[in-house]
């Protein structure tokens, strides 16, 4: 039998996706492909947006496939409805680093998970969210007549990418080798277009693991980059050529290797900060060095733009023999996204410089067109990108663009290849 074949004689499951953000809806619209899905969210706006075919977060492929596919799909605010009749339910809530608890704050996957089993005593529940490793271990002791069903099964997605991530996946894993796990990684691969996918099953624990360890050692790419960047920028070296050059070796790459402010987002401060966590109790020194390193590297990049503005302070004093009729220099912060092509500033690096310098008394403005609020952390927002470098004296900005050709002199990056990673 074809793949195609094989794809109309699969049965059409209804599945429940709770959480409509970026991990929720690249898995909604991919399992929409072949089967009903319904995404149970708490904002009206967002259930809204869905319904009308219209993405409510900034994703290319989720924006096509929803205003041009045949998708089975549909979005609600009601837990019984959503819950009763489903086969799979997902729990893609959102979960985050709590640095007073020194955990994550799993609270949302808990709740949805005690409502779910309330409702619906059938139902698989695949665990979405990103969870401290052992979480899910611990669920199932927690609730031991529902063992049986309740699995993880990791994303590896990107902002802006999620579903294309989901589309061509670079792995599949399930943290349990079950019968009915092995069904829904069936589904995943009968939405996908890739079709040679690896696919790891693995016990619950060890597929948290795997999330973790993964985005740590993304995190520590980037870092290690970073601080070979402060190198050469204190010897005079060019950090291009040094990292050109390390690049060609095979084993290394050229791919995750472009300077930056720091790592950010959504993924990589909370998983970074939570696998130290989970680190407690074993030797090591690694993965404390990765988190550091990102602190630090925010740490130089701020009193890097705070000496330029000193500099420049200077010479205009010397050119008016008088600092007295000098304005306070304005920094402007041009956008607070991590990457092109995404919504998200959770964690960015640039808000971690934003409140460095905030907090030495330089004056701030922020570019950022998805912001429609006229102040962000008590900083002025211009929307309007003429009248935005018309008011700064300094412009800086994780990652360059052509928007600001005509103003390079008065920008600060440590971009080097015009890339987001």
């Amino acid at each position: 039998m074809n793949e195609n074949k094989k794809n109309k004689a699969l049965k059409k499951f209804n599945i429940t996706v709770v959480g409509g953000g970026y991990v929720g809806l690249a898995n909604a619209v991919l399992l929409a492909q072949h089967n009903h899905v319904t995404i149970l969210d708490l904002k009206s706006n967002r259930v809204e947006l869905i319904n009308n075919r219209t993405s409510p977060v900034i994703d290319n492929d989720i924006e096509y496939y929803l205003s041009h596919k045949t998708l089975c799909l549909t979005a609600t605010l009601d837990k019984f409805q959503s819950y009763s009749d489903a086969d799979y339910i997902l729990i893609a809530t959102p979960t985050d680093y709590d640095p007073k608890t020194n955990y994550f704050d799993t609270s949302s996957v808990e709740s949805t998970i005690r409502n779910a089993l309330h409702l619906n005593k059938k139902a698989i529940i695949i665990i979405k969210s990103t969870v401290p490793v052992g979480f899910t271990q611990q669920l199932k002791v927690k609730y031991p007549d529902a063992e049986e069903r309740i699995f993880y099964s990791p994303e590896f997605l990107r902002e802006g990418k999620a579903l294309y991530d989901n589309l061509h996946p670079s792995r599949i894993i399930m943290g349990s080798s079950s019968k009915e796990a092995k069904n829904f990684v069936t589904l995943l691969k009968q939405g996908a277009v890739k079709k040679d996918i690896p696919i790891l099953f693995t016990n619950s624990t060890e597929a948290e693991a795997i999330k973790l360890f993964s985005n740590t050692y993304l995190a520590m790419r980037v870092a290690y980059f970073n601080e070979l960047d402060t190198y050469a920028s204190i010897h005079g070296l060019n950090t291009k050529q040094i990292i050109e050059g390390v690049g060609l070796d095979s084993r290394i790459g050229s791919h995750y290797n472009n300077p930056s402010f720091g790592y950010g987002g959504y993924c990589l401060p909370k998983d970074t900060k939570q696998l130290l966590a989970n680190y407690n109790k074993v030797p090591s020194n690694l993965i404390k060095a990765i988190v550091d390193s990102n602190r630090t590297r925010k740490d130089y990049i701020s009193n890097e733009i705070i000496n330029r503005l000193n500099s420049q302070s200077t010479l205009n004093s010397l050119k008016t023999n008088s600092r007295s009729h000098q304005q306070p220099p304005t920094v402007g912060i041009y956008r607070l996204v991590m990457k092109e092509g995404s919504d998200n500033f959770r964690s960015s690096a640039a808000q971690g410089i934003m409140k460095r310098i905030k907090a030495k008394g330089i004056q701030v403005i922020v570019y950022e067109p998805v912001l429609q609020e006229p102040h962000f952390y008590h900083s002025l927002v211009i929307n309007d990108l003429q009248k935005f470098k018309d008011n700064s004296d300094l412009i800086i900005a994780n990652r360059l663009s052509n928007e600001l050709h005509d103003v390079l002199d008065r920008v600060y990056s440590r971009d080097i290849f015009m890339s987001d990673t």
